[in-house]
């Protein structure tokens, strides 16, 4: 096996830079990751994240952070801000300053003047629809605009009054001039330049003619010496076209460096899930959602907000691999990379979701409160351990009881043991209910002898966990499942109507152990018995709010079965 196919493993991109650095093509790797900041990045993102930088990281190269921001219009530094703050989070680190294809304004302009000078581009005054109309189709060759035969003296003119704003929006364009009849619709003298007058978030107002996304990406590439320029599937198309306008703008790049070679790979496409940012966009603009960090939305924010940890996102990527081919991957897959992760870092603690009060009977009436002492997680030692207060009066979960019951069911019934969790065993004795029938408290008496130990001979059926109702805390937990019903929503006629609406559950009277309170935004832990969470930013003094970040087991099996 040669150097390159050992660094390359399964991802055959990763193959094709070790091959160009083993041959002597490239002396060094340098990549982008190149969003438009007109929204936030999600799990395809971060796929194309770890994809740029770990190629640069691996390889001993460099990877920059672009924003591609050559449309204002639907740009905001917000976005730009949360770029940055998400890329980092995942782990990485630019090569030098961020930058902006907005930098390279100035540069770009010269080159369509320069297009303009070979005759190779023309101002032209048709509009949407009707270069829509001249445009043909995949079966008939499109029309000549009868603005294509202008003067290059014309030309210049025109070009040179859009940008000193004496036109107004789609009033006119520059297109570069190419062929109507060309088997790829991108070579259709595609538009360069649209008027926009409007403020840009980088420019302020020095532009009132933007360069369109095909004409400036490529260019911007050679700009920074990009040497592998990696992107997904549907942007082959148009690889002739930058290669065309880098081939034709003669300044473009130094001999030395030579041109930017892109290389395309598979969109990620998640079960239950929608990755296409319009689609997004819509969710969020029709509060559909609560923003673009809810929990429920697969943008890196809302993962973080979910309790994903950035370590969980890379394993996912680095699993699902780098191929060419199109598939679905399961969510089941996400899960457990975010449940491995977890199950090792994350200390363990008690939550009872749907509390029933239980009031322990035979506890001493001159003792206030016994502290327990629990390890913080029963395999990792270093983790350290936490106080657990028993009192007389505790909290089970609901579901935790059954007035009677078969063996099967391993909780307490009436007249039957459990162990409270790190903790003794207990046994109801009195059901009390309110006057329509629903249990209100548990009476209950538990073994002092029990602690920590079985007696020999005794049967329990089971351990539930539970907290102190006197030192207990009163939070509210969030728990997310799929935000769409189905496994692939944009299969439906339209996508909305597959939205889940069981998609949030809140419990608002749900009890937190002593050990849970006060804790920072963004820590993980494993409820036990209930799942993985995470404390959430909504968390106050006088209320803390936790969301479910996955449940403990594997789900998706019964659902896919159910369905």
């Amino acid at each position: 096996m040669s150097e390159a196919e050992s660094k390359a493993g399964s991802n055959f991109v990763k193959a094709i830079v070790a091959a160009d650095l083993e041959s002597g093509k490239y002396q060094a790797i340098q990549t982008r990751f190149p969003p438009e900041p007109n929204g936030y990045l999600h799990l395809g993102h971060a796929k194309s994240i770890c994809l740029n930088f770990g190629l640069a990281k691996a390889f001993g190269g460099e990877c920059n952070l672009r924003m591609d921001d050559s449309n204002p219009t639907k740009e905001d530094i917000e976005y730009v801000n949360s770029i940055a703050e998400d890329v980092k989070w995942l782990g990485f680190e630019w090569a030098g300053d961020i930058k902006y294809t907005s930098s390279y304004f100035d540069q770009l302009y010269r080159w369509a003047e320069e297009l303009v000078e070979k005759g190779l581009a023309y101002v032209c005054e048709l509009d949407a629809e009707q270069t829509r109309e001249y445009r043909g189709s995949l079966t008939e060759a499109g029309k000549h605009s009868p603005w294509r035969d202008r003067s290059v003296e014309e030309n210049l003119d025109l070009l040179r009054k859009m940008k000193a704003g004496e036109f107004k929006d789609g009033e006119k364009m520059l297109r570069a001039k190419i062929n109507m009849a060309a088997p790829d619709m991108c070579m259709r003298d595609p538009v360069m330049y649209r008027i926009r007058h409007v403020e840009h978030h980088q420019t302020g107002n020095k532009w009132c003619i933007y360069p369109m996304y095909d004409f400036a990406h490529g260019l911007s590439d050679a700009l920074e010496g990009v040497s592998h320029s990696v992107c997904t599937l549907e942007f082959a198309a148009n690889r002739p076209l930058y290669n065309w306008f880098i081939d034709n703008c003669t300044s473009v790049v130094p001999a030395e460096l030579g041109r930017p070679h892109q290389y395309e790979f598979s969109r990620l496409s998640l079960e239950y899930t929608v990755l296409s940012k319009r689609r997004l966009i819509q969710l969020v603009d029709d509060n559909h959602v609560n923003g673009w960090d809810d929990p429920r939305m697969p943008t890196v924010s809302g993962l973080r907000r979910r309790g994903y940890t950035s370590a969980s996102i890379r394993e996912f990527c680095d699993r699902i691999g780098v191929t060419k081919s199109d598939g679905v991957v399961e969510m089941a897959s996400l899960e457990s990379c975010i449940r491995e992760d977890l199950e090792n870092s994350a200390c363990r603690a008690m939550c009872v979701l749907d509390p029933v009060k239980v009031i322990i009977t035979n506890y001493p009436a001159d003792k206030e409160v016994e502290w327990l002492t629990a390890p913080s997680h029963q395999n990792i030692p270093e983790l350290g351990e936490r106080q657990l207060p028993f009192t007389k009066e505790i909290w089970i979960d609901r579901a935790d009881f059954r007035e009677e019951a078969n063996k099967k069911f391993k909780r307490m019934v009436t007249g039957g043991e459990v162990r409270l969790r790190n903790s003794y065993c207990i046994r109801a004795d009195e059901v009390i209910k309110d006057e329509s029938g629903e249990i209100i408290e548990l009476r209950c008496s538990y073994d002092e002898n029990t602690l920590g130990v079985n007696p020999e001979g005794r049967k329990v059926r089971g351990v539930i966990h539970w907290v102190s109702a006197s030192h207990g805390k009163q939070a509210e937990v969030r728990i997310y499942d799929p935000l769409f019903s189905q496994a692939n929503p944009m299969a439906a006629e339209d996508f909305l109507s597959t939205l889940n609406p069981d998609s949030l559950t809140v419990k608002k009277n749900a009890w937190i152990e002593p050990s849970l309170v006060d804790v920072a935004a963004g820590t993980n832990f494993q409820f036990e018995r209930e799942g993985y969470y995470v404390s959430d930013p909504d968390s106050t003094a006088e209320k803390m709010v936790f969301n479910r970040t996955v449940p403990l087991r594997d789900t998706w099996a019964k659902i896919e079965k159910k369905n």
